[in-house]
């Protein structure tokens, strides 16, 4: 499906969340590397050794979910844009992910929430917007959303 798409199928990517939905209650690491390429970043950053990916750095990256604190680490330095933050608490869940465009949404915007295949799925509510040094210039935006689009949310709409 990657290779026609360019996105994952659901069968595929939800295969990276935890198998026991109920670790989701506190954030937790989603990695969607899906093929073998040299880069180990998000294991060498991880200050929790939850990523391993071994001395072959073209193996793809396994999280332990019982290490993960969703720190938020990996997905910053991550140079595919790989990771994303996912937690949920009641009927609403939290996306943090990579942003690279200009402008940045505000904290407390109203946004379109987009899938895999940047197709708008619902609106969701910018809750925080940070750029660090480890970053490079990439902010973390972290997006509330109905819980009911946890796996699907990927990112949101560029609007210009």
């Amino acid at each position: 499906m990657i290779e026609k798409t360019g996105s994952a199928s659901f069968e595929t990517y939800i295969m990276e969340f935890p198998k026991d939905k109920t670790i989701l209650n506190s954030p937790k690491a989603i990695i969607e590397c899906y093929k073998e390429i040299p880069c180990n970043p998000c294991e060498t950053s991880c200050p929790f050794s939850a990523i391993t990916i071994g001395p072959n750095i073209n193996q793809r990256p396994l999280i332990d979910f019982d290490k993960c604190t969703g720190c938020t680490i990996c997905a910053s330095v991550c140079p595919g844009l790989a990771i994303s933050i996912r937690a949920f608490k009641g009927e609403r869940a939290t996306l943090t992910f990579p942003y690279e465009f200009l402008p940045k949404p505000k904290k407390g915007a109203h946004v379109n929430v987009v899938d895999r295949e940047g197709s708008v799925i619902t609106q969701g509510k910018v809750l925080k917007v940070s750029e660090t040094k480890r970053s490079n210039k990439t902010a973390m935006i972290t997006l509330e959303v109905n819980k009911t689009y946890l796996y699907d949310a990927a990112g949101i709409e560029v609007v210009l």
